[in-house]
């Protein structure tokens, strides 16, 4: 005997034990990758197979796109991996053909940085992280079909992102058919004279520059002038979500301003009323359909012209009935009528050069000139982000531009400010300001000293001057006041009827008609990054952008000298960015024949490259055709996958699992491309994703020293009520998962210590699937039992041999194993496991306390029933109960109904409203029969005592009530 070898494991020398585990695991994932198990046949194409599986129902089931990070996976990562493997595993054993893989989504800023910082090009990292994640998730038993995995690194991957990207450049949304459509249709347009130039010229007159302008005004993909976060300090622009509230880069903590760039932006507010509309046909969390209609943001109102000298401010607002209380208006410091101030006062600026007469000294901010005042402000609002302007601050900012503008109803005059808590991005850039009706407005006008005036009859016992007021009244109940024009009066009028008045008579004038805005914004699309995918776009010598023909895709990325965009001095806002890309001049400028009749001429390259968000907004429908070399995906395939069909009427994937932080962003811009895809005829889904299902999240306790750093929670003990690390004692609160807390437990580490079965088991077992948990490796052990008491109920720990009997089982068994067969089974299909692995838990400890072996065909529908929970184990003690088959494919079992029901249940039997008596009854006894067995019963009897019963009350099979006379 060894050291290592304990006494019960020579007694118990075939005892389910992490090693036997390890050796099972191995064998089985093997074999699962030799025989192509999890391989899902199309109905065509290089990966068409079996007909009768095809035959089948279908079911698509996906993760979200992981990123391989370089740390790997700790074990919260796993949490809905394993979650749909399970699932996917009972539908394939309920007779589906099931569509279940996982590819990576692999560019992104982390391993471009990594590159900056060791030389390493980002492609090289990034597959080593591949590797490693495939081992760990191979190790786990997923049963993905590796044929579909895809990775958006991949040059023939994202040569049909870079193909996507073009069928959106050259397709515009036609408001007549409320779909995308080639812009060939638009240009047929203006050349048949049908629509005109915004000038009014006709087609034939204007320059390929000008036609190339107009055109970019209504397509889909399109590059202008953009207000983005310019960060300095990373070389780069950074999308909103990469931006801290404080104004400042997540990554490296540099300022980031507001700058204009020339920017690739997506029009995805053309799509704005069918990402609303089309949400009610979407089987997802109902808190994450208000996200997305809360971020696309529609509301009805008017657009109101105010003259201002010879220019026009165009506002967009809900409330049209309190125009008559507009005293003045603001800016956002983008907005292009004051965008020339400081620069000579360019072009329609409606910043005078001096301080009109009068002007208030609160108003100037201090500066000479309002020319001065406007670009110190404007400077100042660039080092803010959306988040820090859109903040309820106390104190609001903001500075006279020097002009008025006139008030359509009332012709009043009204100073015309900027101020940061307005944003250009939002409606028109431009409020007409209420203060007597809105809080933030009523705050400014206190901050500048500005007019307000009450036009919405307050409902308490404020009074109508709002100087003396704590804050603004607003009321969608409440009558209108002082509110008479020259030629209109809405006094007394509520607000409904106000609305209408007032939009009709701003119509008529032609300042003003109903509309509706929307807070979602266009997409931007541009990175100054080296590691994503580069923009299939060429520049020709007057600065037209021309699509590349797609037998130039994939365009792939160059090798560069240096990984990283050009950086500055992180408070200089005045920079322009320099990309990676853009110093490669022998890829940038490259003589080309675009097949358009004009032969070889001499392009620029675009040097922006694609968000990390593009190789994610598609990758569902990759999997389904992954060689295909001629199409996206064929038509057959997508709609056998994923089309519309009876309770899915948009299509879509069957199930899509992923946390809820991506509420927003990708779920919204992967709708926007599907329905672009769909309306031009390449697929028959207009949704990608028709159920959605958020995971919770593993938490773990972190814990920290005196100093708040947070210290190796693997290294801390706990004793007497408190923890220690090193001999000092520490805090513990319960946080994310991760390396940077130092509390991170990698898969490895327990699939070492109990089996990748055990680890499956217990992250199923933690709790409800949507709801967040806290790991606690000691409590891993509960499930590794379960497992080695399935074991000994079929093998002889001692022999190696199986110890099932070919008998029948009693009733008491049947009655236990069709019971977890029906609550497995509804469990299963709700994503209720920890309650599914409660039920094999209770009908395996039925079988243990019964003692004797275990009855065959009880033993069989046992594995089969954890069979998708723990497969490694159940394929092992399948093949011993000698099947040759593999368990993956077998059956589930299906109750009889018969043993379903309780045998007998417990019917209480009250006096007076005291239990006297219980009964066991069938459940199925009647009103009249139950009354008669509780009234004979002698307990009963004795406890009337010969007295009369006025009344009987009869709940069956459960209660009987004796009310005595």
């Amino acid at each position: 005997m060894s050291e290592t070898t304990t006494a019960a494991e020579v007694a118990a020398p075939h005892r389910y034990t992490a090693q036997l585990a390890a050796d099972i695991e191995a064998r089985w994932q093997a074999y699962w990758e030799e025989h192509g198990t999890y391989e899902a046949p199309n109905p065509s194409g290089e990966l068409a197979g079996d007909a009768e599986v095809v035959s089948r129902p279908k079911r698509f089931i996906m993760d979200m796109f992981p990123y391989p990070s370089g740390a790997g996976l700790h074990v919260g990562h796993p949490l809905g991996f394993i979650a749909t493997d399970v699932y996917a595993r009972h539908q394939r054993m309920t007779g589906h053909n099931v569509l279940h893989t996982l590819g990576f989504d692999a560019f992104g800023l982390p391993a471009e940085q990594y590159a900056v910082q060791t030389g390493t090009h980002p492609r090289v990292s990034t597959e080593a992280n591949i590797v490693n994640m495939r081992r760990q998730l191979r190790r786990l038993g997923l049963g993905h079909d590796q044929r579909r995995s895809v990775e958006t690194i991949d040059p023939g991957y994202y040569k049909w992102t870079q193909w996507i990207f073009l069928q959106i450049f050259n397709s515009w949304y036609d408001p007549e058919a409320d779909a995308a459509r080639p812009i060939d249709t638009l240009v047929a347009q203006f050349e048949a004279g049908t629509r005109r130039a915004p000038d009014g010229r006709a087609w034939s007159e204007l320059s390929a520059l000008e036609r190339a302008n107009v055109l970019g005004e209504y397509r889909l993909a399109y590059a202008s002038d953009a207000p983005v976060n310019w960060c300095p300090g990373l070389g780069t622009v950074l999308a909103n979500e990469e931006v801290t509230a404080e104004g400042r880069s997540e990554r490296g903590n540099y300022p980031v301003f507001k700058a204009k760039l020339r920017q690739w932006n997506m029009r995805i507010t053309a799509y704005a009323d069918r990402l609303l509309n089309d949400l009610d046909a979407l089987d997802w969390p109902d808190a994450i359909k208000l996200q997305q209609r809360n971020w696309i943001g529609r509301s009805e109102g008017a657009r109101v012209d105010f003259p201002v000298g010879e220019e026009t401010i165009t506002v967009f607002t809900t409330r049209q009935d309190t125009l008559f209380g507009a005293t003045y208006m603001v800016l956002a410091p983008e907005h292009p009528l004051i965008a020339g101030a400081g620069n000579g006062n360019g072009a329609g600026s409606i910043v005078p050069d001096a301080w009109p007469e009068g002007t208030h000294d609160v108003w100037t901010g201090g500066h000479a000139t309002p020319v001065d005042a406007v670009a110190a402000y404007r400077k100042q609002a660039a080092a803010k982000s959306d988040v820090e302007r859109q903040a309820e601050a106390k104190d609001k900012t903001g500075v006279f531009t020097g002009a008025f503008a006139t008030n359509p109803v009332s012709g009043e005059q009204v100073p015309v400010f900027i101020a940061d808590y307005v944003l250009m991005g939002y409606g028109t850039g431009a409020i007409m300001a209420v203060p007597a009706h809105d809080s933030r407005d009523f705050a400014f006008a206190r901050a500048f000293e500005l007019p307000m005036r009450c036009v919405v009859e307050p409902s308490d016992d404020r009074g109508t001057d709002p100087s003396t007021w704590d804050d603004a009244f607003a009321s969608y109940a409440a009558k209108i006041i002082n509110s008479t024009g020259a030629d209109i009066s809405l006094d007394g009028l509520g607000v409904t009827e106000a609305k209408a008045k007032i939009t009709e008579w701003l119509a008529a004038r032609g300042i003003g008609e109903g509309t509706v805005n929307f807070r979602l914004r266009d997409w931007l699309f541009s990175r100054q990054r080296y590691w994503g995918e580069p923009f299939p776009i060429v520049y020709d010598e007057d600065g037209v952008a021309h699509a590349l023909p797609a037998s130039m895709l994939p365009l792939e990325l160059p090798e560069v000298e240096d990984y990283s965009p050009r950086t500055f001095d992180p408070d200089d806002a005045d920079t322009q960015p320099e990309t990676p890309l853009s110093r490669n001049e022998d890829w940038v400028h490259v003589d080309l024949d675009l097949g358009d009749g004009n032969g070889i001429k001499r392009y620029r390259r675009e040097t922006n490259t694609m968000p990390n968000w593009a190789g994610s907004c598609w990758y569902e429908m990759r999997y389904l055709d992954p060689r295909n070399t001629e199409a996206l995906v064929a038509p057959d395939i997508e709609q056998y996958w994923m089309g519309p069909r009876e309770g899915q009427p948009a299509g879509g994937v069957d199930l899509y699992v992923g946390g809820a932080e991506h509420a927003v962003l990708h779920l919204l811009y992967a709708r926007f491309w599907s329905k672009v895809l769909h309306d031009l005829g390449h697929v028959s889904s207009s949704e990608p994703f028709h159920k959605l299902y958020n995971q919770g999240m593993i938490q773990a306790f972190v814990y920290r020293d005196s100093r708040g750093i947070a210290v190796p929670a693997a290294e801390v003990e706990e004793r007497d009520g408190g923890y220690y690390y090193q001999g000092e004692k520490v805090s513990r609160v319960l946080g994310k998962m991760g390396k940077s807390l130092k509390n991170a437990v990698t898969p490895d580490e327990i699939c070492v210590e109990y089996g990748a079965d055990t680890l499956r088991l217990y992250e199923m077992a933690m709790g409800p699937l949507d709801v967040s948990r806290p790991w606690d490796t000691r409590a891993v052990v509960g499930q590794y039992r379960l497992l080695q008491r399935l074991w000994r109920n079929v093998v002889d720990e001692a022999t190696g041999e199986v110890t099932v009997v070919d008998a029948e089982p009693d009733e008491a068994t049947l009655r236990a194993l069709h019971k977890a067969i029906d609550g497995v089974t509804q469990d299963m299909a709700n994503l209720r496991f920890n309650t599914a692995i409660a039920k094999v838990t209770e009908l395996n400890n039925h079988l243990t306390k019964t003692g004797g072996p275990v009855p065959r065909t009880v033993a069989e529908q046992l594995v089969l029933l954890i069979a998708p929970l723990a497969p490694h184990i159940a394929e092992e003690l399948w093949r011993k109960l000698g099947h040759t088959d593999t368990v993956v494919h077998a059956d589930f079992p299906v109750a009889d109904p018969a043993y379903v029901v309780d045998e007998t249940v417990t019917c209480v039997v009250q006096i007076k409203g005291k239990v006297k008596a219980r009964l066991e009854v069938a459940p199925s006894i009647s009103d009249a029969d139950l009354e008669a067995t509780a009234l004979a019963e002698p307990a009963v009897v004795a406890a009337l005592n010969g007295a009369g019963i006025r009344k009987v009350i009869v709940r069956a099979p459960k209660l009987v009530n004796i009310v005595p006379a």
